[in-house]
């Protein structure tokens, strides 16, 4: 029988930090928070993984604390099983000497029957022991069935793990792509892409906007604007938490920009909206003590109102 156990550690560290008095880290995509939120599609991936290989490795280790005591038990059923095949050794010299009993038999009745009684008792608990040992070697195989993980779970794992790893090298070829994909977008410049991005977002076609601010963020034309707009659309849409996503990495390409006091105020906004109550006041704060005369610190003001 073949037991499997597999201990893995899958840890991601995305730090981003803000200057100033801006809050040192958004909060989103923090996935050792217990609740994460603002998750981008990969860092979701990353997550649901992380679980279900952790849940593994916690029942791998928890079956090696089993293990022992399985072999402790196992190396006291060796010592019986020494025993009674020793036992079973000395009844076959016993029954090798029948003709010696024989003998003895016409010798002294009693004396021969009261030794064949001994004999006879001895195998008969010998057989007993036997019982009580195979019973106990087929209740730990059923323990050993049911508490450890199969071969199907092990390949359930390598296939989730497997997966996982086509997915990240997936990313990672689409991200160091130097051709955007061959399709109506590949025709224009990066300025035309703009220009229609921006008309499309002025008509709230936010669908088709975000697709062309997605085509410019994968030539790498004016990142931080792009990931701000996309921020901008999907909080208009109430998808907050992806919101905060793209507003976070639009903040740590250009912390700087003009749409910062817009960015932190909607930021805010969007963490109270998803219950992270103590990131949205230190964001509101940072708005009011960063920019204290802009529209934004009027209304982060209002939000700080108790």
């Amino acid at each position: 029988m073949k037991c499997f156990k597999v201990v893995i550690l899958l840890s991601c560290a995305l730090p981003i930090f803000l200057t100033g008095a801006e809050p040192s880290a958004f909060g989103a995509g923090d996935l050792t928070s217990s609740s994460p939120y603002g998750l981008t599609s990969n860092e979701k991936v990353i997550l649901d993984t992380k679980k279900k290989l952790n849940k593994v490795a916690v029942k791998s280790n928890n079956q090696a604390n089993e293990l022992d005591s399985l072999r402790e038990r196992i190396d006291g059923l060796q010592s019986v099983i020494e025993s009674l095949s020793r036992k079973a050794h000395n009844n076959k010299i016993n029954i090798q000497r029948r003709d010696e009993l024989d003998s003895l038999k016409s010798k002294s009745s009693s004396e021969y029957e009261e030794r064949l009684s001994v004999i006879v008792q001895s195998n008969s608990k010998s057989i007993e022991q036997q019982k009580v040992v195979l019973t106990e070697m087929s209740l730990l195989l059923d323990s050993i069935n049911s508490k450890y993980v199969s071969k199907e779970e092990f390949n359930t794992l390598v296939n989730d793990v497997n997966n996982f790893k086509l997915l990240i090298a997936k990313e990672l070829k689409a991200n160091t792509k130097k051709k955007s994909p061959k399709n109506k977008l590949h025709k224009l410049s990066s300025s035309e892409v703009y220009k229609k991005a921006e008309a499309f977002y002025k008509k709230k076609y936010y669908t088709d906007s975000i697709k062309y601010f997605e085509e410019l963020i994968k030539r790498n034309y004016k990142p931080s604007y792009s990931h701000y707009m996309i921020g901008e659309m999907n909080y208009r849409r109430k998808n907050y938490a992806n919101a905060i996503s793209y507003y976070k990495k639009s903040s740590a390409l250009y912390s700087k920009a003009k749409w910062m006091p817009r960015l932190m105020l909607h930021t805010a906004i969007s963490m109270s909206k998803t219950g992270d109550k103590d990131h949205a006041h230190s964001f509101f704060k940072a708005v009011v003590a960063k920019y204290p005369d802009s529209a934004e610190a009027k209304d982060a003001r209002e939000y700080l109102q108790p």
